[in-house]
């Protein structure tokens, strides 16, 4: 059981973290040096000997191996990045920066994506150090850069350049599962993450006849890239069942007493309805999507520019990505080229591993009203690029949140934070899980 010390120290460390600037706007443009200086500082405090690696000058990740007492078992990939998206302070209600510490809540940019996993990884090892703990099997502790943009000088890095680091491991775990999701109706529910949906960021160019703006254009590089962006945006994506996914609406249905055929696929939209609110769950992974989201054409309103350009998030389930190409070859049409400005694949883990169940009870243990179900993310993690190096990723970073406490609306958005308990309930599920992994 964690101790006290590491209750304090959970918080503690998420506020200090918070209070390190690694804003990722891009482009190269972030130093996650100062946190990573100050993870490896707490880790060798343990007797453990960090390393820190960079591809670029500033762009800093920790690496570290906590031995375990069964050196025939797997190692284990235990992972966070410290780099966090922008924010402007004039949105919020404190300054996004500040770590502050009110009325039992830490508030600040990464208080939930994702400097609190970070603090409770710390907090964890330090706490077994001073109980002369140690796990079943290795655990390999990362913290990396650049996961919000490229992860080229993240995990992308390590996993090409440093291999040997991860020696052994064959699971990972890292961000967005395990959280408290309220439905409204008085019940918890538990999203363990076993998959993500591949990256597919597009690039769009269209070319056309370049000419004054007061003649007639047959050739308008802009009407064919507005054309092509309003079929990518009215099209009807069919629906996809993962396992995963199937899981996921065969657990819930069965929950809430309803009568499911997923082998019937057109029905599983009235099913999404009948949910109610679980649906959050599920609804953005059981199809794929591509959403417009840049546009950029021109440089004088009487000119008709020659090329106009616009970008794409586009995200397909696993298994799906021929599906995906072939389909955006048809609604780009002929008069419009696409390539993709950046691709990660998708990711599909068993939920019948030993290491599932493991976290499936960790969390039972600590919120045994709540129900644990299984989940694919939306979007992407880490785990897409250890995935290179044969790690199965789950996402599970636990935290119990209480009620009208939106934990997805706040990644990414203003005001994030993150309860003090919800730290403490962290740290207990993941020491739990961890011991016995």
């Amino acid at each position: 059981m964690a101790d006290g010390q590491a209750l304090d120290e959970v918080v503690r460390f998420t506020s200090d973290l918070i209070r390190i600037d690694t804003t990722n706007r891009g482009g190269g443009d972030c130093q996650e040096r100062p946190a990573a200086e100050y993870a490896a500082a707490l880790l060798a405090e343990t007797g453990l000997e960090p390393l820190l690696l960079e591809r670029t000058k500033g762009r800093t990740n920790v690496v570290a191996r906590l031995e375990g007492t069964d050196p025939s078992a797997d190692a284990l990939l235990v992972h966070g990045h410290l780099d966090v998206v922008p924010a402007q302070a004039e949105d919020w209600s404190v300054h996004p920066f500040s770590g502050e510490i009110r009325d039992g809540v830490v508030w600040g940019r990464g208080a939930v994506d994702m400097k609190n996993m970070d603090a409770m990884i710390l907090a964890v090892v330090r706490g077994w150090a001073r109980l002369g703990v140690r796990p079943r099997r290795d655990l390999v502790i990362a913290f990396t850069a650049d996961e919000e943009a490229s992860a080229e000088d993240g995990s992308g890095f390590l996993a090409d350049r440093h291999p040997e680091l991860f020696e052994g491991c064959t699971e990972g775990i890292s961000e967005s599962g395990a959280f408290t999701f309220h439905d409204g109706s008085g019940r918890e529910l538990y999203p363990i993450a076993a998959g993500e949906r591949g990256t597919g960021w597009l690039k769009l160019t269209a070319r056309g006849r370049a000419g004054h703006g007061s003649k007639v254009n047959r050739n308008n590089a802009v009407t064919h890239l507005a054309a092509a962006i309003a079929r990518i945006g009215a099209h009807e994506w069919p629906i996809r069942l993962t396992p995963t996914v199937r899981a996921a609406l065969t657990e819930l249905a069965a929950l809430y007493g309803i009568d499911a055929d997923l082998d019937d696929l057109d029905g599983v939209d009235e099913l999404l309805r009948k949910l109610g609110p679980a649906a959050a769950l599920v609804d953005a992974t059981v199809r794929n999507s591509a959403n417009p989201t840049m546009l950029s054409a021109g440089y004088k309103v009487n000119v008709i520019p020659g090329e106009a350009v616009a970008y794409v998030d586009g995200r397909h389930l696993p298994g799906t990505e021929d599906e995906f190409r072939a389909t955006l070859d048809h609604l780009t049409g002929p008069d419009v080229e696409w390539e993709f400005h950046h691709r990660e694949v998708a990711l599909q883990a068993p939920l019948d591993s030993v290491t599932y169940h493991r976290m499936r009870a960790a969390v039972e243990e600590f919120a045994p009203e709540g129900h644990v179900v299984p989940y694919c993310m939306s979007g992407g993690t880490d785990a897409k690029q250890f995935s290179r190096l044969g790690i199965t990723g789950y996402g599970f970073a636990p935290l119990k949140l209480p009620e009208g406490f939106d934990y997805q609306a706040l990644f990414h958005g203003v005001d994030e934070r993150v309860p003090v308990e919800a730290l403490h309930f962290g740290v207990r599920v993941l020491d739990r899980f961890l011991r016995t992994a």
